[in-house]
């Protein structure tokens, strides 16, 4: 959770401190007023990159030399960036040099849900992944050194493939990829299956017309499932030789709540997509608050894009009652009427990179 937040020549942002409020904070304005380059500056906070571009420079407000983004986190931990063209981005957490972007994550655990979240159904199995591994990261201790010394294993396997060794030689490096990667694949199975129930839940509270619905989980551990991992990566080397790269494992799992037997992307409308993404978001961080973390933040770029107002309202209810902090942009202006009147919200009046 973040306590303060400061943005300095950020984007059109040109100065601006924020005391945002625990729950649910509402960015209102027209297009280009500003209001998601504060929900950017949160996220590149927490992950150490941008949701817009891939080009940092293009976060520094025209005709300045820098930008600045300073906050206090829960615990009044301190964390701040500094993103220049001579030193790139610079980040410190608690008045230190950060080492790793793996512990500015922790100390922020962040969702982000974006204007266009249909990524999660069109872009592939590597958009689900990362949102299971998410979870798992911050919930599962061992998780990122398992996922860490899978993926130097793959790295070297792959080696070994594209420099024409051996089948002896490549597989040198499948008891590792089978150790860890087993660990990876029982702890997001096991993850999946407890996230189901919650989800089925929050699904069925922020959406309509699905009360008697089934919900079931669909994994695919990215191998045959009725092999080996260990067998599948022997029978596949030569297979991998002519792709030039190891192409089963757990780096090429798959996974979906099926509603009915039937994929979200085959069954739900774009809205009812919306609201079932959202519902995988919100239902990581219940996991994460039954765990004893409640430092989770939520971004939501243009909450309002295809969802009427009964739902709008609904999910803003919702978020009233978790214990996560929200921050939500929109050009809907009748948004914060939606706002329950229990709860601690703040809404903030985005003109021209201005938070009234």
């Amino acid at each position: 959770m973040i306590k303060q937040i400061r943005l300095d020549q950020f984007r059109n942002i040109h100065t601006a401190t924020l005391t945002p409020a625990a729950q649910v904070n509402l960015f209102v304005g027209d297009n280009g007023a500003g209001k998601t380059s504060l929900l950017e500056a949160v996220y590149l906070l927490g992950m150490g990159r941008s949701f817009r571009t891939a080009n940092l420079k293009q976060l520094i407000e025209t005709d300045q030399d820098y930008c600045r983004v300073i906050a206090k986190l829960n615990d009044d931990i301190p964390a701040g960036l500094q993103l220049d063209s001579r030193h790139g981005l610079q980040i410190r957490l608690n008045n230190a040099p950060l080492k790793k972007l793996s512990e500015l994550a922790s100390h922020l655990p962040l969702q982000f849900i974006p204007a266009n979240c249909h990524a999660f159904f069109e872009q592939g199995p590597k958009f689900r992944r990362k949102q299971v591994d998410w979870g798992l990261f911050h919930v599962e201790p061992s998780f990122l050194f398992h996922w860490q010394s899978y993926k130097k294993a793959l790295q070297h396997r792959n080696a070994a493939i594209r420099q024409n060794k051996t089948d002896s030689e490549i597989s040198l490096w499948h008891v590792a990829l089978v150790n860890h990667g087993m660990k990876i694949h029982d702890l997001r199975l096991r993850y999946l299956e407890q996230l189901l129930v919650i989800f089925e839940q929050v699904f069925k509270t922020i959406s309509d017309g699905f009360d008697d619905a089934v919900v079931s989980l669909r994994y695919q551990p990215g191998w045959p499932k009725e092999k080996e991992f260990a067998q599948v990566l022997n029978e596949t080397i030569e297979r991998d030789r002519i792709l030039n790269y190891t192409r089963a494992g757990v780096h090429a799992a798959d996974w979906s709540f099926k509603i009915n037997q039937s994929e979200p992307s085959e069954q739900l409308s774009r809205g009812q997509q919306k609201l079932y993404f959202l519902a995988i978001s919100l239902a990581q961080i219940h996991w994460l608050i039954s765990k004893g973390n409640h430092q989770s933040v939520l971004l939501i770029d243009d909450l309002c894009s295809e969802l009427d107002h009964w739902h709008q309202e609904k999910v803003l209810n919702y978020l009233s009652s978790l214990s996560v902090q929200s921050y939500i942009s929109s050009t809907n202006l009748a948004l914060p009427e939606y706002l329950p009147k229990e709860g601690q919200h703040q809404v903030f009046h985005v003109k021209h990179g201005q938070f009234v």
